[in-house]
Parts: C-alpha cells; structure tokens; sequence
C-alpha cells in the first residue's frame, strides 16, 4: 500500500514573485535543452497563408504566437527543404534551399526572428542518413563508377545470380537494395527506393554533411533533431542481418505484417562508427554557444544506444519512442522510463507520446473512451517526466487520430501497407484553428488532408474561450512546471504503487514532489500523513482526512521538504 508523508514545499509556484522571469532566465541558459518543452510543427498541417491548401513558413511564423503562449522553450519544424515530396519533405534534394511550396529563405529568417521576439527557439529536422534521388549529388554519383561523387552513396555489386548483395530489408517494405542500369550496381536505401543512402564511410560525405548543419546553425538555429541519426553508417563488408526469433518481433514502429520486423538489424544501421561521427558533430555545434541536438535513435537496442549517443561530446539529447505504443498502463510507463533513464543515466532522453509517424496518443491510449480529461492526465504525466519533452501539434487540442478514406491517402506507407495500416496520414490532418471559418481557419482553400468534422469542435478558438478546455489546460500546466526545478532538472524515481495507478517523484536541491497519475475509470484513495497538497492546473483531487482521492483519469502533486 502506498503512503505518503509530504511537508510544505519550500518552493511553490503561487509563491514565486514573478514566474515568467523564472521562465525567462531558463531559456536564456545555454543548458536550455535540459528539460525544456519542444513543440513539433508539420509544415504542410500547421498553418496556410497563401491559400493553396498546403501549410508554409509564413503560417508558422502568423502561428507561432500560439506555441510561446502554451510556454513551449523551442519550436521544432519538420523538413521544409527542396524536396520531389515523396516522403514529404524527408526526401532532401537541396539542404540549403526551402522548398517552394513552403515560401524561401527569407521567410525562414524572418520565422527566426519571430520566434526569438517571442523568446522560443527554432529546432529543424535534419535528415542526413540519406538523400532524394533527385540530389545533385545522386545524379552526379549514379553515371558512373569514376565520377568525383562515385563514392558519396552506398553502392554494391550484384551476387553472382544478379540479387542483392545481402538480405537488408527497407522500412518502407521489400529488399533495401535498389537496381541501377547506368552504374550496374545496387545502391542502399534504408527507406523509400528515391531515398538513396549517403556512405559515411567516404570522408567528404561526413564534411559535406557537417557543412550542410553549420549552414542553418549560421541562420540563427539553435537545435538540430537529427533524423534517423542511427543508420549514417552500414557495415562495411554488408554482411547479412541475422534473422529475428518470431518471439521478439514486437513489430513496434511497423505495420505488424512488415517483414522488416524479421531481422536483427546489427549490420545494416547503428555501427560503431557512428559515434566518432557524433562527436565531430559537437565540434560544430560547440561553436554555436547554447545549440543542441536532438537524435532520433531507433535500434535493436534503442535505450543503449541512447546511452551511447549522449554521452559527453556526443548528442545532447536522445528521443525516445518508447511511449509511441499502445501500451498505456502504468507498470508499464513505470518500468520504460525508469529502465530507459537508469540505462541512460549521465546522458539526457526526451520524451514524447505522440508525432508526425504515429496514431495519435488520444485514439492510441485513449482508444473508445478518448475524453479531455484523458488528454489532460496524459500531459500532466508527460511533462512530469526526467528529460525533455516534445509536444506534437494538435496534442494541446486533445486532438484524435483522423480517419482516412483510402482514395485520400497521400502517406507512401500507408499506400504500401493497406488495408492492414493505414499510414500516417490520419495524425498529419490540419489544426483546425477557426472553428466557424471555412477550412476550420488552415487555409481558404482545401487542404491537402481533410480535416475531420470531430476536429473542427476542438478548433482553437473555440478552446481559447473554455476555461476549462484541454488547450487552456495546457497553458496552465506548461507555466506552472516552470515554477518548479524538481519537474525540470531533477532526479526521479518510482515507488510502489497500487494497480491503476503511476507514482513517482521528482528531487532537486530541497524540493521534492511526488506525482499520482490514476489511469483508471474509477476513483482511487491512497493513505497519507498529514502534508501539503499542491494546487495544480486541472487538478481535481480531494483530501479528506488521511485519505487522498482521485477520480478517475484524476491526478495529484504533493510537495515535501528534502
């Protein structure tokens, strides 16, 4: 049985003289990125200002009021870089150039700039495993074997039966291994057939890519999420991936019917390589006082390999897909985050349940019974968490997973995989910003993914005039985090609890506060000494005597002197 003997807090947000210069003061460390709050925005879905039905920089920068209101430490904008849009926009034919569907550099700059009046930073998606085939440096490399750029991509000759030179599989489904006529070679691509894999074994590639980060770090960036950051290197022999025992395809992250699930992928991504290439990659980012990067890490062994990537001299954060499954119960939430950050341990991990490849955590966990009160425990155990988190757009809204017709899908993916997985096109839909305007306020004109009916109610006007709505709520949680160090830099732990229910507790410098989740429908009561019970945004639990109750979905902060 749980018992809790909390002490009044020696530090309390009410208490603060003036909690915006708190909040202020952390962003202007240059250890910012450490339990800081990162708000994902997908080009296409956030926000159209020329009306052609398709989100661009110019949206973003009108919108970006939106994200500093919810207190959000730094905005990250996924791929907007010239791109044939096969993979929309992580297929890069030209680093340094935006894509003209979504405006020019002279609206990156002025996004920029905005965002610093308003006291966010920007963080961009970089992908640097691989290219579009529509690269310079893929044309240059696939007419012949002696060409300067020869080397740049991952080329292998034919077995003697004319196959694939080994068993790699692609992501995206079917052999990684692409034929092509003018080389008479295969080339990798760990993705998409367009997305031909750079080879990081070849020196220029590494300075090449290097060059390309530093160009966006001189246009005022101050974070990099590195893509598939992970698979830069192969092995070089390309021996063959051994096969997976069928009790340990979990499948997560694929369609479960993927043979890429077959396999243990020890060859074809995460070598050891890859680590002397991270720390050239600090190198850079030193130079940029208060840049930090964010690596996306999906391996065999994703929590090691976090580890490994974060350690000094490496990538200042790791995130996590931990919590990007359908399991939501408690033991199983204690167990990843406790597991991932013992295993991490003087590295940084940044969590997040929800993004731009996955169902949205509303359908995903909230499944049939989705609410807002759900939305509302799902972020206030996110941001309880050690680490940083990304909040993906829509999320503040309480936003639901779209359904999408299979004569509307645009997701390659989801085209590929159908009708077993539907891709991700139905997390990807437009904010509805204006609930009564036409397009729900995202464009004049349709957009590129319909927005759902359901989506329209939940529109941000609409919640902005609810106190009580699942976007103020956000707001207020965000700001009300800030006041407390414990929640941000401090350590965590987990005691043991009853079923239902999530406890942990946070610890810094003579704070401590201990956070109760109940993930169930009905109430629960937890035993307790006499102590102090925070008030917390949305919190609706009762104290009565001894006893704490929480309702259902409810939740409770108690503070205690150290």
């Amino acid at each position: 049985m749980l018992t809790l003997s909390p002490e009044p807090s020696m530090r309390n947000f009410e208490n603060l003289s003036d909690p915006e210069a708190l909040g202020s003061a952390l962003a202007q460390d240059p250890d910012w990125w450490r339990g800081a709050v990162i708000y994902q925005v997908y080009p296409r879905s956030f926000a159209d200002s020329n009306g052609d039905g398709i989100g661009d920089l110019r949206g973003i920068r009108d919108r970006l009021s939106h994200i500093a209101d919810l207190g959000a430490d730094a905005v990250w904008v996924s791929p907007f870089y010239a791109s044939p849009m096969k993979d929309f926009g992580y297929d890069v034919s030209d680093y340094r150039a935006v894509d003209p569907m979504f405006g020019t550099l002279e609206d990156f700059d002025a996004l920029v700039e905005e965002a610093r009046r308003l006291g966010l930073r920007v963080m961009i998606d970089l992908v640097i495993s691989h290219t579009s085939d529509k690269h310079a440096w893929f044309a240059e490399s696939r007419v012949s074997r002696e060409n300067p750029r020869s080397d740049w991509y991952v080329w292998a000759d034919p077995r003697e039966d004319g196959t694939p030179p080994n068993n790699w599989l692609s992501i995206f489904g079917g052999s990684a291994w692409q034929w092509d006529s003018r080389r008479e070679q295969y080339y990798l691509h760990n993705f998409l057939a367009s997305q031909p894999d750079l080879n990081f074994h070849n020196p220029e590639v590494r300075e090449q890519m290097l060059a390309e980060m530093e160009f966006w770090l001189q246009r005022g960036v101050h974070g990099l999420r590195l893509d598939a950051v992970n698979f830069c290197f192969h092995d070089d022999q390309l021996r063959d991936n051994p096969p997976k025992p069928e009790a340990e395809r979990t499948g997560r992250g694929f369609a479960t019917d993927n043979p890429y699930a077959y396999q243990r992928h020890i060859y074809d991504n995460t070598r050891p390589e890859n680590l002397d290439f991270l720390q050239q990659l600090r190198k850079v980012l030193d130079r940029y006082p208060g840049a930090a990067a964010l690596g996306e890490v999906s391996a065999e062994d994703s929590p090691k390999t976090m580890a490994d990537y974060t350690q000094e001299q490496r990538l200042h954060m790791a995130y996590s897909f931990d919590l990007l499954g359908r399991d939501r119960r408690p033991e199983f939430v204690r167990e990843t985050v406790s597991s991932l950050n013992q295993t991490v341990a003087s590295g940084w991990a940044c969590w997040c349940i929800g993004n731009h490849d996955v169902e949205r955590v509303m359908s995903r966990w909230g499944r049939d019974e989705a609410n807002s009160q759900m939305a509302k425990l799902f972020a206030a155990m996110l941001v309880s968490l050690r680490g940083s988190i990304c909040i993906y757009q829509g999320e503040e809204l309480g936003l639901t997973e779209a359904d999408i017709a299979e004569h509307e899908l645009r997701d390659p993916y989801g085209i590929a995989f159908w009708p077993r997985f539907k891709g991700r096109d139905g997390c990807r839909t437009p904010i509805p910003w204006s609930k009564d305007a036409p397009h729900a306020g995202f464009s004049a004109s349709e957009p590129w993914l319909p927005i759902p009916e359901e989506h329209v109610a939940h529109a941000v006007d609409a919640q902005r005039a609810q106190p009580d709505s699942v976007l103020n709520f956000y707001r207020k949680l965000i700001h009300w985090r800030r006041g407390h160090r414990a929640l941000i830099a401090g350590d965590i732990e987990f005691p043991d609890a009853p079923e239902n229910l999530l406890v942990l507790r946070r610890s810094f410098q003579g704070e401590s506060l201990t956070c109760i989740f109940n993930f169930g429908r009905s109430e629960s009561i937890v035993p307790m000494h006499s102590g102090r019970l925070l008030s917390i945004p949305g919190g609706v639990t009762e104290r009565k005597g001894d006893t704490l109750v929480l309702p259902g979905y409810g939740w409770a902060v108690l503070s205690s002197a150290l």
